[in-house]
């Protein structure tokens, strides 16, 4: 099943009271070595994206997110390794990133040298 509905019981007793129970059920996506399967996976595909970077990209990610087809089997790797919203999570950081250093490379390109208003150190009487 993909997609499990949460299983948890009410108990209503005789005094008003109600019990709530969740199931001792442990989802191993959230356990350690899980956590480390994903980050592993993530960093191959976002390092496949930059080894990648001259390639043209043909296939989309989550938010929007290009890839080159050389980087395919990777992605495969690293949806089928995290949790759904990470991976909506992980992209969204890695996007912005990129962004950001677009925008310093940018600046860095941009500029020259720097021109202050000079400030009057003499004292000219007139």
């Amino acid at each position: 099943m993909l997609f499990e509905k949460p299983s948890y019981s009410l108990y209503s007793h005789g005094d008003g009271s109600i019990r709530f129970e969740i199931p001792d059920k442990i989802h191993s996506d959230v356990l350690s070595d899980a956590r480390q399967a994903c980050y592993k996976a993530r960093d191959a595909f976002y390092a496949c994206l930059e080894k990648e970077s001259n390639k043209k990209p043909t296939e989309i990610a989550s938010v929007g997110l290009l890839y080159p087809i050389e980087c395919k089997k990777t992605r495969e790797a690293y949806d089928n390794g995290c949790r759904r919203t990470w991976v909506k999570h992980f992209d969204r950081q890695y996007c912005a990133k990129k962004r950001v250093q677009r925008l310093l490379d940018d600046n860095e390109s941009r500029r020259g040298p720097m021109s202050l208003p000079q400030t009057s150190t003499s004292n000219s009487s007139n």
